[in-house]
């Protein structure tokens, strides 16, 4: 299948539906199904069991256990470079750099704005001009679990609903603002040198998004929702390192850093393979 034809199918393809079928197929606990599906992913894409937590596929209770599942302790040494952003997933940077303005690059001629990124939010939005941002893409095959860069003080969740796109590269080089029409997850933290923002996209066959946290996880209906937490009493603070979220199946994370809480590494260019916990930049 050409990559034009492969974005034309998903534009008729009922996203939301198709999804929550493979969602409820991903929460069976009906062994035979699960160990089953579990078995056909694993040799599908050759993931790694052996830095599991618990390296037998049939010990997990359902799929979505065995696809959020837990590494030994020592799998994803953090980097000890002073000062170190660490990032923040396995997987493969789409793209990274300077916010040029208000506008983040997502491919090659293609770019979309912060605020539509962060739901119009005008006063986030504005703190990120002419900041750092990191595109992170999690394949099937990928840890699937997101973790903090650096410090942060978790002040506000914001659910938005919306497409479900695929978010590989294919796909982020042929459908415009791909991003900012995801159904998203947006975690705003402030950090000792600046606010940062994680937002964690959903996509195509994506059972859902979680937080390590009690509160909103998506999909959370057809409505945006918010949460600030300084307000409801319910802020936490997460050290560098620390698990925030996990997917349900694979999509993106987003980094955003304000002008002067973070420099992103000149390495992390697209198409660089990464792993949780390595160095990522500077804060």
């Amino acid at each position: 299948m050409t990559e034009k034809a492969f974005i034309a199918l998903q534009h008729v393809t009922p996203q939301h539906l198709l999804s929550r079928c493979v969602g409820l197929l991903a929460s069976s606990r009906v062994s035979w199904v699960k160990n089953s599906f579990i078995g056909w992913f694993a040799n599908r894409y050759q993931v790694n069991m052996a830095e599991a937590a618990q390296p037998d596929p049939n010990a997990y209770a359902s799929f979505n256990d065995f696809f959020t599942r837990a590494l030994k302790a020592d799998a994803r040494p953090l980097s000890q470079k002073p000062h170190s952003l660490v990032c923040p997933a396995d997987g493969e940077i789409s793209q990274a750099g300077r916010i040029e303005g208000r506008a983040i690059l997502q491919a090659k001629g293609r770019h979309y704005s912060i605020q539509a990124l962060l739901g119009e939010d005008r006063d986030w939005a504005e703190r990120y001009i002419d900041g750092q941002f990191a595109t992170v893409y999690l394949s099937p095959k990928d840890y699937h679990r997101v973790h903090m860069p650096c410090d942060g003080r978790l002040v506000k969740t914001h659910y938005i609903p919306g497409k479900l796109f695929s978010v590989n590269q294919a796909t982020a080089a042929g459908v415009d603002r791909l991003f900012a029409r995801n159904e998203r997850l947006i975690c705003h933290f402030e950090t000792p040198s600046g606010p940062m923002s994680l937002v964690l996209v959903g996509a195509m066959i994506v059972a859902g998004i979680e937080t390590a946290w009690p509160g909103i996880s998506a999909p959370a209906g057809n409505q945006p929702q918010k949460q600030d937490h300084s307000a409801d009493g319910t802020e936490r603070q997460l050290l560098r390192g620390e698990e925030m979220g996990r997917f349900l199946l694979g999509s993106t994370v987003i980094v955003l850093l304000g002008p002067n809480t973070g420099q992103i590494s000149a390495d992390m260019r697209a198409g660089q393979p990464v792993q949780m916990g390595q160095y990522f930049g500077t804060y």
